[in-house]
């Protein structure tokens, strides 16, 4: 079962692929979003809305791709279909590594997030976030109404968020969850990271794009 097969009323889904243009409008940061066979899920308001906070939207495929786009500042990973393509994510090595160390800006949200953890199942993933990952036969779906318990690098605490879950997947981790919401919550976050089960369309909150934006340009500082 794909990890993000939802939608968002009012938004419109972007099929990503190897093939996609790799850049965009624009001579600023360039903010590379994850496409491919196993990032399948994303929102075109999302590139378009970077671009309008001043980015270059590059695209780049984390089943073949070895490294990051050219000049890379920043990195979003959406949905998809992680567990299908588990063993070809992780005999990417080289990417593997170079996702890892980035020091830059990174928000991913659902199959994303099984990305940076240490292992999906059998597998091992990048290892950003220090959490776990596995299928489980219970799926998780519904719109959630959450509120930011601290700041991260998309979110301020306090602030209200919607967004939608869809996935067959558990992350088991310690810590305050970055989202809480009436009967759940989940999500990782510092200055330089958002990671979330959450789908959040950005045109509801456009903070969200400029913010990324605004950290590939000064990621040692909040903004």
């Amino acid at each position: 079962m794909p990890e993000a097969a939802g939608h968002v009323p009012g938004g419109s889904r972007a099929e990503a692929s190897a093939g996609a243009p790799r850049g965009g409008r624009g001579s600023g940061p360039v903010v590379a979003v994850a496409g491919g066979a196993a990032f399948t899920f994303g929102y075109a308001e999302h590139a378009e809305l970077l671009q309008a906070a001043g980015a270059e939207v590059a695209t780049f495929d984390p089943l073949r791709d070895e490294a990051l786009p050219e000049g890379t500042a920043g990195v979003v990973i959406g949905g998809g279909f992680p567990e299908m393509y588990a063993a070809d994510l992780a005999a990417n090595e080289p990417l593997k590594r170079r996702i890892a160390a980035f020091p830059g800006p990174v928000a991913v949200e659902c199959a994303g997030l099984l990305y940076l953890c240490e292992s999906l199942d059998d597998h091992t993933m990048c290892g950003k976030i220090p959490a776990k990952a596995e299928m489980t036969p219970r799926l998780t779906l519904g719109y959630r109404d959450a509120v930011a318990t601290r700041d991260s690098l998309l979110t301020r605490a306090g602030e209200p968020y919607r967004g939608h879950e869809f996935h067959r997947t558990a992350v088991t981790t310690d810590g305050e969850p970055l989202f809480r919401w009436e009967g759940g919550g989940d999500g990782h976050g510092d200055p330089l990271l958002t990671a979330s089960y959450l789908h959040l369309h950005w045109a509801g909150t456009p903070s969200a794009a400029q913010r990324l934006v605004s950290s590939s340009r000064s990621p040692s500082a909040l903004r």
